[in-house]
């Protein structure tokens, strides 16, 4: 087994907690809440390519993972014990990452915000599983 560097995932993890921590602070500031949500959108994107990275290092056929669904490399992430959540959940984080990224909408807004608290605690259980089967560079 090969060893996969986390320090993106990390980093984009501890950007999304500040943001959200700031944007908490104060809740009527459009700029942080906008902030926050590009944070989600690249922490998203890097959790799950993780994931993937981590599956293809880790299965004993890594040309199975390429042909994978995004559904079925979710499952099987599960499956491993690697995710706090299921499909069920992952796919409102898909659709919530693709919402923001074709128009913008002050209503989606305010819905991709609030699922951010749970993606981040869904990001940090990733990170802590994949820390724990895998050791760092």
């Amino acid at each position: 087994m090969g060893v996969l560097d986390f320090k993106s995932l990390d980093k984009a993890i501890a950007q999304l907690d500040a943001g959200l921590r700031e944007s908490q602070a104060s809740p009527d500031s459009e700029l942080l809440r906008d902030g926050v949500i590009q944070r989600f959108e690249y922490t998203y994107e890097i959790s799950w390519k993780m994931l993937k990275r981590y599956l293809e290092a880790t299965l004993p056929n890594p040309e199975e993972v390429d042909g994978m669904s995004f559904q079925t490399l979710i499952r099987t992430g599960s499956e491993q014990g690697l995710l706090l959540s299921g499909w069920d959940t992952w796919v409102r984080y898909r659709k919530a990452r693709g919402s923001t990224s074709h128009t913008y909408d002050e209503e989606k807004a305010r819905e991709v915000f609030s699922i951010v608290p749970e993606f981040l605690q869904e990001a940090r259980y990733l990170i802590d599983r994949l820390t724990e089967k895998m050791p760092r560079p």
